[in-house]
């Protein structure tokens, strides 16, 4: 969701005529898109941030702008003010929009431009196109904010409550894309499986859909929310044709009283039935999840009844978080905290658990060969190249052909060898 914001932003700056710097420092503008959903964010936030003022010092003409999650709570905005005083421009998540007119206000009359809507029910969508980062990909953003309010989520707070876009105007921006050369469309909502829309189009109605666009290659979709997931979309893994078979199906804990703590909504058995169901109707599909260990109240068995859930599914690869209170949300009043030498033995005893399943599980792709849509070159070795399997693993390899030949083409590729986090192969 922050990448994709963060490509309308760009998108707006190169409609102005500002051209993208590939170092901060030369920069007349920057841009800080921040995200607030874990402490450690903030602070490095905050790092960078303090390294601009030596150049705003230096050049007084330099643009510094924050936007993003963490402007939303009025808290973070009052320590802006203080303690960075030469910020510029500061402006949230749900008036992206406004940012040209602010930049323009703040060079006009030099004064600075603060200005952040809560809970916007009048969230318009841009008109100008985002700068993407691929040409192949695109991100779609088909739910905006969240009205869920787990205990330990500060997302409600910062993106306002839950609004679905149009069926028909996110299929006219999906049709635009593909002409464009996209292949493979991301459908963005902080819960997707509660869409929908004034017509009472559901995020299952809304897959049919994509799935007859002409051009689109591939369909994916985060995050899925287990208390809303439902048979019908859980049925179009088979219906539909275009749909990676792979979803990511957050879990947070295998505990039940946790889960209850969390205001989650489902409990462990609830979502077994819905694993069971997935595999059933896509028996490859690759399954992913998020899981927050030491969260207020956690006891060793609530912790191994987590540990119980991981062995049981068997997840391809799982996001894990050490618990990090957020002010503002209800369990940041919690006083039952879990020391950390307690909740660092644990975490590391479930990456362990989940690395040793996910090496496993990689080993079933060596000697057979997948269709790759080419991302570019490889993060860790630019000898080589990176895409994605239908069902999301990341595979490095090699090909005689150049980058310009390559990039966003779909390239069949022999998987020679599996990692914990990543497969690596050659091109057929």
């Amino acid at each position: 969701m922050n990448e994709h914001d963060s490509e309308s932003i760009a998108g707006l700056l190169e409609y102005m005529n500002y051209v993208y710097s590939e170092d901060p420092k030369d920069a007349d503008v920057v841009v800080m898109n921040t995200c607030s959903i874990r402490e450690n964010a903030d602070k490095r936030f905050f790092g960078v941030l303090g390294q601009f003022k030596k150049k705003k010092r230096e050049n007084r003409e330099f643009i510094i702008c924050v936007c993003g999650c963490m402007p939303q709570q009025t808290h973070i905005v009052e320590k802006i003010k203080k303690q960075f005083s030469w910020v510029d421009i500061i402006f949230g998540t749900q008036n992206i929009g406004q940012f040209p007119e602010l930049l323009e206000r703040r060079l006009k009359t030099g004064k600075k431009q603060y200005d952040i809507i809560a809970n916007n029910p009048d969230l318009e969508e841009s008109k100008i196109k985002p700068k993407r980062l691929y040409k192949h990909k695109a991100f779609v953003n088909i739910v905006f904010g969240c009205n869920n309010f787990c205990t330990y989520c500060v997302v409600p707070y910062t993106r306002g409550r839950e609004k679905s876009r149009e069926l028909e105007k996110i299929i006219s921006e999906i049709k635009y894309l593909a002409k464009d050369g996209v292949k493979e469309v991301m459908l963005l909502g902080q819960n997707v499986d509660s869409y929908k829309d004034i017509k009472e189009n559901d995020f299952a109605d809304l897959l049919q859909a994509v799935n007859d666009v002409k051009g689109i290659e591939r369909i994916r979709f985060m995050t899925s929310h287990p208390k809303d997931i439902s048979d019908k979309m859980i049925d179009c893994f088979a219906s539909c044709h275009k749909l990676c078979k792979s979803i990511h199906l957050p879990i947070q804990s295998g505990s039940d009283t946790i889960l209850k703590r969390m205001n989650r909504h489902y409990d462990s058995s609830k979502y077994l039935k819905i694993i069971e169901k997935l595999r059933k109707t896509a028996p490859d599909i690759a399954i992913s999840t998020d899981i927050i260990v030491g969260f207020p109240g956690e006891t060793e068995d609530d912790f191994q009844k987590t540990l119980d859930i991981v062995e049981k599914v068997r997840y391809d690869s799982a996001f894990t978080f050490i618990y990090s209170p957020r002010k503002g949300t209800p369990a940041a009043k919690f006083t039952d905290r879990i020391s950390e030498d307690v909740i660092r033995e644990r975490f590391n005893r479930l990456i362990e658990s989940v690395n040793r399943i996910s090496l496993e599980k990689n080993q079933k792709y060596l000697g057979k060969e997948y269709d790759i849509i080419v991302e570019g070159l490889s993060k860790n070795d630019e000898s080589r190249y990176a895409g994605r399997t239908d069902d999301f693993k990341l595979v490095n390899f090699t090909s005689d052909k150049s980058l310009n030949e390559i990039k966003g083409e779909t390239v069949k590729v022999l998987i020679t060898d599996c990692k914990t986090f990543s497969l690596e192969g050659k091109a057929v």
